[in-house]
């Protein structure tokens, strides 16, 4: 709910390192702008070099007390932070919410899904035991799983508590110390995460927090002191983190961006499906990587495309859905839908312009668009198949389901895919033929929960792997393969 929302102003930040809040070496601010009043909040440093020296001497010197500390003395740092994040649940989904618009519960769901994922990393001393094997006669092969030393993350403006916890929870159970670099434009968030992992007993320097930029970003992808580094943004970016960070010796997973296709069959059921795709659409304003925003309706989905209009018709912005990140994001936005229209598509929602009612005078200078339905787009206009991270949802016809997989196999990106039918035979088909990492039948946002891992293919992803889950436990961590022979074996072979 919009008047949930408490504005809180933060001033100017710094850093947090070695356990403690630390001034920045920036010479540069960059003002930090709720979406919810377009007012400022506080001050974020463009920090660079320095910054990260600092933070990575601290983490290397957290290093070897932290790799020596039992996993089981370590995961009951998680069981305190478990407690912690969940009594102050309500004060970090305000503050979540007043950096980077979301609705209050949608940033209280954000957080919980952090949880979960903390939930998982508390199990890893029961996963990451190693393997021992009498391999001959006297003599026995062991494997056993190393912390790679300090490693990094960057994160995303959308989901300001749940990406570092993506990485973040394993990582560090694993043995590994942590640098994290926030997107400046929601930097709070992770500096109040920060101060509840000291609170549940992390030692001083094991997890820091620098603030920058691009220059930040490229700082971190140099460091020879950084081992491994995961990354969640656009595309375009991941790629340049992914091939930088991987030329410095690093091991790099990054993931891009997404063009969810969501395939609408003629029996999906019109009282259930509707809604659940508009939601998948409209939530988080469309600025998340699952948001499934290309439609494609096989056959006469008039009596569905219908009620998703008359149900996105009704949303009350700011009460139905939250705020756009900043006026830049609603200019792109907001082009897209025109470019749109003026090729020939059919604007049946039109969310340009759309504000919060008179009734919270004081978010009408906030970053507000409404939900968007545009019918009859061709599947290679731009709003189609380029990713507009907003609430615009796209609906290409097609007459076969094959024409509809055909279109979702030519896109770049790989993140999700997903079909509303009553048959098991059209679901099958889309398991069987998307090109895509995550898949979701009558769901509109198939995101797995854990133990599942979460991460797509194609151009959504580069590097090995998944970052969530058992993938996260290979990615963080390094195998010791260790041979041994105490006794001349009776019976000899080659490795005697």
């Amino acid at each position: 709910m919009i008047d949930t929302i408490v504005v809180v102003e933060k001033g100017r930040i710094g850093n947090w390192i070695n356990g403690g809040n630390s001034p920045s070496a920036a010479n540069e601010y960059l003002p930090i702008f709720s979406p919810y009043t377009g007012k400022t909040i506080g001050e974020c440093p463009l920090g660079g070099t320095k910054d990260l020296d600092q933070a990575v001497k601290a983490a290397e010197n957290a290093f070897p007390a932290w790799k020596k500390t039992s996993i089981k003395d370590r995961v009951q740092v998680l069981f305190n932070l478990k407690r912690l994040l969940e009594e102050n649940l309500d004060e970090l989904a305000n503050l979540a919410s007043l950096e980077c618009g979301k609705l209050f519960e949608e940033a209280k769901a954000g957080i919980l899904k952090g949880v979960e994922i903390l939930e998982y990393a508390c199990s890893v001393p029961n996963k990451i035991a190693g393997e021992f094997l009498e391999v001959s006669n006297g003599i026995t092969c062991r494997i056993s799983r190393e912390p790679l030393g300090v490693i990094g993350c960057i994160a995303p403006f959308n989901f300001p508590n749940m990406v570092p916890m993506w990485s973040l929870p394993i990582a560090l159970v694993c043995g590994n110390t942590a640098v994290l670099k926030p997107s400046e434009q929601v930097p709070l968030s992770s500096m109040r995460l920060a101060e509840l992992f000291s609170q549940a007993g992390l030692p001083d320097g094991v997890l820091n927090v620098v603030n920058g930029s691009a220059e930040m970003v490229e700082a971190i992808c140099d460091h020879p002191g950084i081992r491994a580094l995961s990354f969640v943004g656009s595309t375009k970016v991941a790629k340049i983190v992914y091939t930088r960070g991987s030329a410095s010796g690093k091991q790099v997973l990054a993931l891009g961006g997404a063009k969810n296709h969501l395939v609408i069959m003629e029996d999906a059921d019109p009282d259930f499906s509707p809604q659940q795709i508009v939601n998948s659409v409209t939530g988080c304003a469309g600025q998340r990587c699952m948001a499934a925003s290309a439609i494609i309706a096989v056959g006469d989905c008039d009596h569905l495309i219908e009620k998703m209009v008359e149900y996105a018709s009704g949303f009350d912005i700011g009460r139905s859905m939250g705020a756009i990140i900043n006026e830049a994001s609603i200019a792109r936005i907001t082009q897209y839908i025109n470019d749109a229209e003026a090729a020939g598509a059919t604007i049946l929602v039109d969310g340009r312009g759309r504000k919060p009612g008179d009734d919270v005078p004081a978010y009408a200078n906030g970053y507000w668009m409404g939900p968007t339905i545009i019918d009859h787009v061709r599947a290679d206009m731009p709003a189609a198949c380029e990713e507009i991270f907003g609430p615009v949802m796209t609906i290409v016809r097609v007459k076969t389901l094959e024409e509809a997989l055909a279109i979702e196999n030519s896109s770049s990106y790989g993140n999700a895919a997903a079909i509303f039918t009553a048959s098991g035979a059209p679901a099958d088909y889309l398991i069987e033929h998307a090109s895509a990492g995550m898949l979701g039948v009558n769901i509109g946002v198939p995101v797995p929960r854990e133990p599942f891992s979460f991460g797509g293919w194609n151009d959504s992803k580069f590097g090995g792997g998944d970052i969530t889950a058992e993938d996260g436990i290979n990615f963080w961590t390094r195998k010791k393969k260790v041979t041994t022979k105490w006794v001349f074996p009776k019976n000899p072979n080659w490795m005697s």
